[in-house]
């Protein structure tokens, strides 16, 4: 039996070298853990089961048949984060370059099945140079399975890419199904064709991170939701951020132990707003202010900053914040602040978390390259997430609240439920100069008439008041009391149930 023993020890330790040492020395020198390194980072110590240790390719051709590595690039199992059960695969780029083959791609279908099955969040770590050349259209159709399984578990359970090295064909797909891509900047980058094959079709030369890297996906194409600056500091907030999601569409919203007093009152808002209609201030400060102990996870804060989106917690309870962001573009909507916000709002609907949204919004953006950018339809999206949503949904409207972006912003007629607005809010379809101008256009000549028209729809319009007299708003609130109305109200909505009428699937303007 110690034999037999003796003999297990062996091949494990075969199989946790991948590569071997030469590689894996390699990949130290380029900035990057292992796979192994990884997964012992992000999950609690000593808690990973891993599975399928020791498969091995099948192929054959191209002399593949001579070189087997057990695991076949990639470490698969489950594990625990913070106690709470996670699934997760980390792609080994020390063993034929982390590329998928058919057996490589059934290790991750294997998991991602079980995630499913047993409703708790599933983790990639990516960092491999697509399907294996060698196998052909077996790779390929393991891919398939690979993504078929990424939309069966959309809306069901959380999945979560973390980019930590190439990820580039094929491989770029499945993490774009997923609910949250995170990447390391400098050393991970992604596209569907590399720069050589970039250069051959279009003649542009460009280099890897220029093309794909985590600067580029951050700030301009907006596929990944955040970077980080090394391996480890990507996996601790992952540890961080995975405690605000729920395991499952069907598990609770998380609830961790709060010294935050609900009933915490904050003086500071109600200097907050300055004096000056058209000077900014900071909403990230205000969210900070409300949240639990100041600690709010910003999602996509390079993209389309206009707008800010993120996780906090309310008495120790998960929530989503969605609130404009007066100090970028003075806070309008525009088509990538619409997209960027209706994604957040839909993945927190899909897990029934609360959504809580700060309202200080002049409109949308005007000029031809955003209405032939599609602003119309972009704008549509963020319109139809909120009003499609279910979850209990919190508004507070602080300072404008102008035009069609009023009601976009989950306002009382796409049912919010409870909707506050502070003493400074103006509730108004534009700006009293330009409501005046167009009012008595006649009198635009006399200055001082029209000063006096624009101080009389200020003084009747540029208030809460009037959409307060019509139930469009619940109260009109003191700023520093924001936090303990916001908590209240949420403690009010813990039951709530509202159904959407049943259909397929609805049809979002894409």
């Amino acid at each position: 039996m110690q034999d037999i023993l003796n003999e297990l020890e062996e091949r494990r330790a075969v199989a946790r070298l991948g590569g071997g040492e030469r590689r894996i020395e390699a990949q130290h020198k380029r900035g990057k853990l292992t796979a192994r390194e990884r997964i012992e980072l992000l999950l609690d110590e000593g808690s990973f089961e891993e599975f399928d240790m020791f498969v091995e390719h099948r192929c054959s051709e191209f002399g593949m048949g001579e070189t087997k590595i057990p695991g076949d690039g990639v470490v698969t199992g489950w594990g625990t984060v913070n106690g709470r059960t996670v699934y997760l695969f980390a792609k080994d780029f020390t063993v034929f370059g982390g590329s998928l083959s058919e057996t490589h791609a059934k290790k991750i279908t294997k998991i991602q099945d079980m995630a499913l099955q047993n409703r708790a969040p599933c983790i990639g770590l990516f960092d491999a140079g697509g399907a294996r050349i060698q196998e052909g259209v077996a790779a390929l159709g393991g891919y398939g399975e690979v993504f078929l399984r990424n939309v069966l578990a959309s809306g069901v359970i959380p999945q979560i890419s973390v980019i930590m090295g190439p990820c580039a064909g094929g491989d770029v797909y499945s993490p774009a199904m997923t609910d949250f891509i995170f990447m390391v900047k400098d050393t991970s980058y992604m596209f569907v064709t590399g720069p050589d094959v970039v250069k051959t079709v279009t003649n542009e030369t460009v280099s890897a991170e220029e093309l794909g890297g985590a600067s580029v996906h951050t700030t301009k194409s907006s596929i990944a939701d955040n970077a980080y600056d090394n391996d480890v500091e990507a996996l601790l907030q992952m540890r961080r951020f995975i405690d605000f999601l729920p395991s499952s569409n069907l598990a609770p919203v998380p609830e961790l132990p709060s010294f935050d007093d609900g009933e915490r009152v904050v003086a500071s808002l109600d200097t907050i707003i300055p004096a000056n209609p058209n000077q900014p201030y900071d909403m990230k400060e205000l969210i900070g202010k409300v949240v639990d102990e100041g600690d709010f996870f910003e999602i996509q804060a390079a993209f389309a900053r206009n707008i800010v989106i993120g996780f906090g917690r309310m008495e120790g309870r998960t929530v989503g914040f969605t609130a404009n962001q007066p100090m970028v573009l003075a806070g309008v909507l525009d088509s990538d602040a619409s997209r960027k916000a209706a994604r957040f709002v839909r993945f927190c609907d899909c897990f029934s978390i609360p959504l809580v949204t700060f309202v200080d919004v002049p409109g949308f953006l005007p000029g031809t390259a955003q209405e032939y950018g599609g602003l119309i339809k972009h704008g549509a999206k963020l319109l139809f997430a909120f009003a499609e949503a279910t979850v209990p949904k919190v508004t507070v409207i602080t300072r404008k609240a102008y035009g069609g972006a009023y009601d976009v912003m989950s306002s009382k007629h796409i049912r919010g439920d409870v909707n506050y607005a502070w003493p400074s809010a103006e509730i108004a379809v534009m700006g009293p100069k330009g409501a005046a101008e167009i009012l008595y256009r006649s009198e635009l000549a006399d200055a001082g008439k029209i000063e006096q028209r624009i101080k009389d729809y200020e003084d009747r319009f540029a208030n809460p008041f009037v959409a307060a007299e019509r139930g469009y708003i619940d109260e009109v609130i003191v700023p520093r009391n924001t936090r303990r109305r916001i908590s209240r109200a949420l403690n009010m909505l813990r039951n709530k149930r509202t159904e959407n009428p049943w259909k397929k699937h609805d049809n979002i303007p894409l």
